[in-house]
């Protein structure tokens, strides 16, 4: 389990974007927007337009060799990164990033300060990479900007600060942070449409509800996605599970899995000395 950060004031994301009007609502209202409100997160859009030192507000040129689309400059990213406090980390949206994954959701929120660099046109110029500390992408697909990829690690970042969700176990029995996919949650009505709650979940046995969740999340894991597996932090007792699933032998091994536990042996109790064999 990732312990718990423990910073010593908000954690304060700074997007660098040529649209901060797409991000203010979205980092207002809801859970962000109230742990704006309680200091715990802060979030600054910073308007590219504002560094650009001509009175049209231009930011970007055509690229050099010729070619479709208008590229960011440089030293307009470079002029609007200097306004802002010193980052823990200068993250560009890029389709050659690193995934962006729940790990680096838990390792960014453990940072002070991250600054988000927000593309649009054909991206910013390739010297922009001298200045970042981290490329990112959320996935193999073609979006028109960098906002939409910044609200994502915004929000799967600042609901993990201490604090931010009403709940502070809630996020990591979630997926991915467990190293599984979730368990399936259910709330009333009891019954509907011919479903009713599981009975294991109405009965108040927590060991069992447990045992329950457990055996779920590795049923929707292994049917689903179970390249999840190689990675996910198994125990004996879940190679014995994932073998009842379906999985064999040889996909434990190439998960890295424990072996499951041995068969317990039968207990058989010694007759008392004198009782007849056929008594």
């Amino acid at each position: 389990m990732t312990p718990e950060p423990t910073p010593d004031g908000p954690l304060t994301f700074s997007f660098l974007t040529l649209f901060p009007e797409l991000l203010a609502p979205f980092a207002s209202e809801a859970i962000l927007g109230k742990a704006r409100e309680r200091g715990l997160v802060d979030v600054n859009l910073v308007n590219m337009r504002d560094y650009s030192q001509n009175k049209h507000l231009k930011v970007d040129d055509t690229p050099y060799g010729g070619g479709a689309g208008m590229v960011i400059r440089v030293d307009v990213a470079e002029r609007a990164m200097a306004s802002l406090p010193p980052a823990d980390e200068v993250i560009l949206f890029s389709p050659a990033g690193q995934p962006f994954t729940q790990a680096v959701a838990e390792e960014l929120a453990g940072k002070a300060h991250l600054v988000f660099l927000c593309g649009r046109y054909e991206g910013f110029d390739a010297r922009v990479e001298g200045l970042v500390t981290r490329e990112l992408s959320i996935g193999d697909f073609v979006m028109m900007g960098g906002e939409a990829a910044a609200a994502c690690v915004l929000e799967a970042v600042a609901r993990l600060r201490p604090g931010v969700l009403g709940d502070a176990d809630s996020h990591r029995a979630d997926s991915f942070s467990s190293g599984l996919l979730d368990y399936p949650e259910y709330t009333r009505p009891l019954a509907w449409q011919s479903q009713e709650v599981p009975e294991v979940l109405r009965g108040g046995n927590h060991a069992a509800i447990a045992a329950w969740r457990r055996e779920q999340a590795l049923r929707r894991t292994l049917t689903r996605r179970p390249d999840l597996l190689a990675s996910a932090p198994l125990t004996p007792q879940d190679s014995a599970t994932l073998l009842t699933l379906g999985a064999t032998p040889d996909d434990l091994t190439g998960w890295g899995a424990p072996p499951p536990p041995p068969p317990k042996k039968p207990n058989r109790k010694k007759k008392p000395i004198g009782t007849p064999s056929g008594t």
